[in-house]
């Protein structure tokens, strides 16, 4: 399983994210999904059921959707999304830092 987590980068900056998961921003889901498209990404075509995760479960629900109108069958999301995460005392950790180090 890959959780997937769609939420602007701002937000994972913000409030953490889920140890593990990848980042997906939703306005590029479709595209690295598609394997027809220029920005596939590998990491959407394992063997792995995909569960899709937004702020609240709005975004991620819609997304959900989506995908499984595109064909992917694998694929889920988090009701209540990373906010319910955070409340059944899944693990959350902060965002690894992409600034470069200082030297």
């Amino acid at each position: 399983m890959q959780f997937v987590d769609i939420r602007d980068m701002r937000e994972l900056e913000r409030e953490g994210v889920i140890p593990g998961a990848i980042h997906a921003p939703r306005g590029m889901l479709e595209f690295w999904v598609d394997p027809e498209s220029p920005y596939h990404r590998e990491a959407f075509a394992q063997d792995k059921e995909y569960v899709l995760f937004c702020a609240a479960g709005w975004r991620s629900a819609l997304a959900t959707k989506t995908l499984m109108d595109m064909g992917m069958e694998r694929v889920s999301h988090i009701g209540g999304g990373f906010e319910g995460w955070k409340k059944t005392g899944g693990p959350v950790e902060a965002k690894p830092s992409t600034k470069p180090k200082e030297s």
